[in-house]
């Protein structure tokens, strides 16, 4: 791998120089060590070749400490009557041109996620990434009812895009039901962590409540003081005054701490 900076914004007052971090994925199986840095696949750039990465405050669930909450276990009993069965197959051996699977796409694309956050050209270019291998297919009776787009990999896997019928969002709370269903696999098959993407802005919280064994990348360590996270999702839109280091009351017990 490789990993860059790129000059962000200044604040001379505060002798603040942002730098946005990158990092060039250079083969497959770099993508365990990847995650742990903190890094996500970054595909804002159409024309860009390669795999790209960007450092941010990710989340992940600690596998060894994940169990059910009350909140997993109310949704699984709506859904269990649906008698959802789930395939998790190799996106190589996955016919990503299939009609069920690109209507649904689009039809998600349209409703929830909108052609200005994804075009259709993005998601086929996502699609063509070497990052992501594997397709989480959910179906009812044989009909496809909504697929998860992950990246697995030695011991760790990622919850990347999710897509479903969007009928059942209201009745069944499917979206939760579909990212709690994946990390369950992840721990029955003996995987270590699974990536939940970032966790920024109060609309992150739905991921922190609902599940165990969080911690997220605080730009030197995986952190989990839930609480601490909670706090900076709610203040992320405030205006900083500075960087965080140079806030803290106590910065040589920080220091003391690396």
């Amino acid at each position: 791998m490789k990993i860059f900076f790129s000059e962000n914004r200044v604040d001379y007052s505060t002798y603040t120089f942002d730098y946005a971090i990158y990092c060039l994925k250079e083969s497959q199986a770099e993508l365990s060590e990847i995650y742990e840095k903190g890094f996500l696949p970054y595909t804002g750039n159409l024309g860009i070749n390669g795999d790209i990465f960007y450092l941010a405050r990710s989340l992940r669930v600690d596998l060894d400490r994940f169990e059910d909450t009350s909140e997993n276990r109310r949704v699984n009993r709506l859904v269990e009557p649906l008698n959802i069965t789930l395939d998790v197959i190799k996106k190589t051996d996955f016919d990503l041109n299939d009609a069920e699977f690109v209507n649904l796409s689009q039809e998600y694309i349209s409703q929830r996620i909108g052609d200005d956050n994804m075009s259709w050209e993005r998601w086929q270019y996502i699609l063509s990434r070497e990052t992501g291998t594997h397709i989480f297919k959910f179906s009812i009776e044989g009909k496809l009812l909504g697929f998860v787009f992950a990246v697995l990999e030695g011991e760790m896997l990622h919850y990347w895009f999710a897509f479903f019928n969007t009928e059942y969002m209201r009745s069944h709370s499917l979206g939760k039901w579909l990212m709690w269903r994946v990390i369950k696999w992840g721990k029955e098959n003996a995987l270590k962590h699974v990536y939940l993407g970032t966790a920024y802005k109060q609309s992150a919280l739905y991921k922190i409540r609902d599940h165990k064994g969080l911690e997220y990348f605080d730009g030197y360590r995986w952190n989990k003081d839930v609480e601490r996270l909670k706090n900076l999702c709610k203040n992320d839109l405030e205006p900083k005054a500075a960087d965080e280091f140079k806030m803290l009351d106590n910065p040589n017990d920080f220091l003391n701490q690396l």
